[in-house]
């Protein structure tokens, strides 16, 4: 995923700084997941996610200490802390950045909640945004 970045760039980082990205602020759609997977590799009750195109997107420090989870779509995590930071997704084309990663603020931000079919019982979404029960 070292391939160059165009438009502003935001930059990202893990919790212990071990790997740090940088991404395009040209985010293709942002948005809050709700799937039990989402929810479970974040520990919260969403995992808010901005997805954009694979080739606007880099990691500057520590892909070494990277490590994968998952199979046609997998998720990246620091090797050293746990923190997860991004997931390869739609046939490698794009990456789904996980926005509280981010050290700044993007333009888009999410506008709409998915997956609220399966989302935790015990939370309760209280803003306007769309709500999809899967991604149709």
């Amino acid at each position: 995923m070292n391939k160059s970045v165009d438009a502003a760039v935001l930059h990202g980082t893990c919790l212990c700084g071990a790997v740090v990205y940088e991404v395009a602020d040209a985010f293709a759609y942002a948005m809050n997941c709700h799937c039990s997977k989402c929810r479970r590799v974040t520990g919260a009750a969403f995992k808010p996610i901005g997805g954009i195109e694979s080739g606007k997107f880099r990691v500057v420090k520590g892909e070494d200490n990277l490590l994968a989870f998952g199979g046609e779509n997998y998720d990246l995590h620091c090797r050293t802390c746990g923190s997860p930071l991004y997931s390869v997704v739609r046939g490698g084309n794009y990456v789904h950045v996980l926005l509280g990663t981010l050290l700044e603020a993007p333009s888009l931000r999410p506008t709409e909640h998915i997956y609220v079919g399966s989302k935790a019982s015990w939370f309760e979404i209280t803003d306007d945004l769309p709500q999809r029960q899967e991604l149709e």
